[in-house]
C-alpha cells in the first residue's frame, strides 16, 4: 500500500513539474511575442510620406535605428542634434533620415559589429580587445563613409542635373510665370534627384516667409559648389537690378552645358593618361610574352638555351 502511495505521488510530481515547465515555456513565449510587439508599436509611427528609403545595407537594422532612436535619440542635446542636422542637409541627406537616426544609425553599428565578432571569439575561448574596439571604431565610422560617398555623388548629380532645371525655368519664365511659378513647375515636371529636393527645400523657405534671395542663398550656402554659387548670384543680381530674369536664366544655362561639355572633353583627354598604369603593368608584360614565348622555345630546340 505505501509503494503504490509512493509511486502515484512520484508520477503526481513528474506530471505537476512537466505542467509548470509548459507553463514557464508558454510566459516566456508570450513576454518575447509581446516584447517583439511593444517594439513594433515603438517603431511603427514613423512617417517617411515625404522622405527617401534609408539605402540597403542600413534597411535589416532599421528597426534597431528607430528603437535606438525612441530610447536614445531623441533624449539628445538641441545644440548636438542641429549640428548634425545641418550637416545632413549639406550633404543633402535630410530627405533620407533625420539627425535623431544619423546617431542611431552610427551607435547601432558600433554596437552590432562588436556583438557579433564577439559571439565567435566567446566560443572559442580567445577574446581579442583590441580588435573589437578597432570594430567598435569601425562601425561608428562607417555611416561617415557612406556620406562623404553620397556627398560625391550628390555633386556630380546636381552639376549634371542643373542645365536641364535652368531650361525648364527659362521656358517656363518666357511663357509669362514668374520666378517662383517657373521653378514650381521645374520641381513638378523636372527629373528625380538632388536638384530637385534642393529647389524644392527653396520653395518650402519662400512659402515659410523668406525673402527668394535669402532661400536661393541658403541653397548656395547648403550644395557649396561653384556652378550652383554662380547661378545664385546671376539670380539675385538680376532681381536687384531690375533686368530681365529670361535673359539671365537663358545665358545661365547656356554656360553651365559649356561647362558640362568641357568637363566631358578634359575627361575624356585624361583617360589616355590613366590607361598609361594598367598598360605597363598588365598588357605590356602580357604582350611581350606572347611574343617571346615562341622565340624562346625555337631557341630551346636548337640547343641555343
Amino acid at each position: 500500500m505505501i509503494d503504490e502511495i509512493t509511486t502515484f505521488l512520484s508520477g503526481l510530481s513528474y506530471d505537476l513539474l512537466a505542467l509548470l515547465a509548459g507553463l514557464s515555456l508558454g510566459a516566456a513565449v508570450a513576454s518575447t511575442l509581446m516584447l517583439i510587439a511593444i517594439v513594433f508599436a515603438m517603431t511603427a509611427g514613423e512617417d517617411r510620406k515625404y522622405m527617401d528609403s534609408p539605402p540597403l545595407f542600413m534597411m535589416p537594422v532599421w528597426p534597431l535605428v528607430r528603437l535606438m532612436t525612441f530610447f536614445v535619440g531623441n533624449h539628445l542635446p538641441s545644440n548636438y542634434l542641429n549640428k548634425l542636422d545641418m550637416k545632413l542637409q549639406k550633404n543633402g541627406l535630410s530627405f533620407v533620415m533625420t539627425a535623431e537616426d544619423y546617431f542611431s544609425v552610427c551607435l547601432v553599428y558600433a554596437l552590432l559589429l562588436p556583438g557579433l565578432a564577439a559571439i565567435p571569439m566567446a566560443s572559442s575561448g580567445d577574446i581579442k580587445p583590441e580588435f573589437l574596439i578597432f570594430l567598435l571604431l569601425v562601425g561608428y565610422i562607417l555611416p561617415e563613409a557612406w556620406v562623404r560617398d553620397s556627398r560625391r555623388k550628390r555633386d556630380k548629380e546636381v552639376v549634371s542635373s542643373l542645365p536641364i532645371y535652368l531650361d525648364y525655368l527659362s521656358m517656363c519664365v518666357d511663357a509669362g510665370l514668374n520666378f517662383a511659378g517657373a521653378l514650381k513647375q521645374a520641381v513638378d515636371k523636372g527629373p528625380k534627384g538632388a536638384m530637385k529636393n534642393e529647389f524644392r527645400i527653396v520653395l518650402r523657405d519662400v512659402n515659410s516667409g523668406q525673402t527668394r534671395a535669402d532661400a536661393l542663398s541658403r541653397m548656395a550656402d547648403r550644395v557649396d559648389l561653384k556652378d550652383v554659387t554662380v547661378f545664385v548670384s546671376a539670380v539675385v543680381q538680376a532681381e536687384k537690378m531690375g533686368t530681365s530674369m529670361r535673359d539671365t536664366l537663358v545665358i545661365q544655362a547656356e554656360q553651365r552645358l559649356d561647362e558640362r561639355f568641357q568637363r566631358a572633353e578634359k575627361m575624356a583627354m585624361e583617360a589616355p593618361v590613366k590607361l598609361v598604369i594598367p598598360l605597363v603593368i598588365f598588357i605590356f608584360p602580357l604582350t611581350f610574352m606572347i611574343l617571346l614565348f615562341p622565340i624562346i622555345v625555337k631557341f630551346i630546340e636548337q640547343g641555343t638555351l
